[in-house]
């Protein structure tokens, strides 16, 4: 009976006479590049598309905009600082937030639910 040992080193020893993979040398770089290329087109060029976009949004606040937070607030902006935005969400309410907490800018009288589904 085998031991666990040589049961493992028989299974990962190659078929076939003792030549190495066989393959071309470039094989492996060739692939690699292939996937990291697929990577950058696939994931990472599109978020960094979606962080531009955000932040051109971010940049464009201003008052007077109507604007949703992540938590569904919905509000006017009343002031427009560096890192915060002063809203309005009811009558004599004004509270302040950052702007990364700005989902989305409403265009005029728009729905936000409208808005979402574009």
């Amino acid at each position: 009976m085998m031991n666990s040992g040589a049961l493992i080193l028989a299974m990962g020893a190659p078929s076939g006479g003792g030549g190495s993979g066989g393959g071309s040398p470039l094989q492996m770089p060739v692939m690699l590049l292939i996937m990291v290329a697929i990577f950058y087109f696939m994931l990472i060029r599109p978020q960094q598309r979606r962080d531009k976009e955000r932040r051109r949004m971010l940049d464009s606040v201003k008052s007077g905009d109507r604007v949703v937070f992540g938590g569904g607030l919905l509000g006017l902006v009343a002031n427009v600082k560096d890192k915060t935005i002063l809203i309005k969400i009811a009558d004599s309410v004004k509270v302040e937030v950052t702007r990364s907490a700005v989902t989305q800018v409403l265009t005029g009288d728009a729905d936000p639910a409208a808005e979402d589904k574009k």
